[in-house]
């Protein structure tokens, strides 16, 4: 296991791993330490054929409060081309969540701000604690939105909305986040992390293959028509019906019990 800091990575159950922001008193800040782990800790859940699902939250009371400012601001006297090169380097590195071919899950269990929801928004489900509080407030700190918030945030809550909470900067409670589509469910705080995982080991459940190909079906968007659909998925149903899972699901579902996956 990789060397972190400002980062734990655990594995709570079979096919399960949990990647927790750990400087609380920093609000789990985006510091560069952090940042170091957290794309050794992809690079090791990538290679790692075992994973099934991944779930990202934070320590104590925020998921995570967005760039360090002190780092963001650092260096007043710098030109574009050396902050361009600096901000990329940190977007690419936060986004990397998203090249993970199994299903990934943001539990904010608090505040998510900025760059820190961005990292939820970057993740194929989200679900909050209530009381949770979530925005992208850029344009109140004097700065054009960043990792790559001006595409997630359509992708997930619609231009609309997505308009209404960049121009803004508004920052909304996990209720109305609900209702706004930038979360699935709320939960009570006392077992949010206990419901997450638990959700987390049913996607885990399910079939590795048909699990992947059906994330990359909906990546960005899903398909640009109807028929690039069916071609996609003229293909993709074709490869796991020739999967022993397939044949197992069958059996599972006739014999009224679990299927047992094994990704082959």
């Amino acid at each position: 296991m990789a060397d972190l800091t400002h980062l734990r990575l655990e594995r709570p159950s079979p096919g399960v791993a949990l990647l927790v922001l750990d400087q609380p008193e920093r609000r789990n800040a985006m510091s560069e330490e952090m940042t170091s782990s957290w794309v050794a800790a992809i690079d090791e859940l990538a290679a790692d054929p075992t994973v099934r699902a991944v779930v990202v939250t934070g320590e104590g009371s925020a998921f995570c409060s967005g760039g360090d400012t002190s780092w963001i601001a650092g260096e007043p006297d710098a030109t574009v081309d050396r902050l361009r090169t600096r901000m990329i380097g940190f977007y690419r590195a936060w986004l990397s969540i998203r090249r993970l071919e199994v299903p990934t899950i943001a539990a904010i269990n608090g505040a998510a701000i900025g760059a820190g929801l961005c990292v939820a928004l970057a993740c194929d489900l989200r679900y909050a604690a209530a009381g949770a509080k979530v925005g992208v407030p850029f344009v109140k700190l004097g700065m054009h939105p960043g990792m790559a918030a001006t595409h997630l945030l359509p992708n997930v809550v619609g231009p609309a909305v997505a308009r209404d909470l960049l121009l803004t900067g508004r920052i909304v409670e996990a209720d109305e986040a609900l209702r706004l589509g930038l979360v699935s469910s709320v939960h009570e705080r006392e077992t949010f992390l206990e419901d997450v995982l638990a959700t987390a080991a049913e996607v885990a459940s399910t079939a590795p293959i048909a699990s992947r190909l059906t994330k990359l079906a909906l990546a960005d968007g899903g398909h640009a028509d109807v028929e690039s659909c069916l071609q996609w998925e003229a293909l993709a149903q074709p490869v796991t019906l020739a999967t022993a899972d397939l044949q197992e699901g069958i059996r599972a579902s006739r014999e009224r019990r679990a299927p047992e996956f094994t990704g082959h």
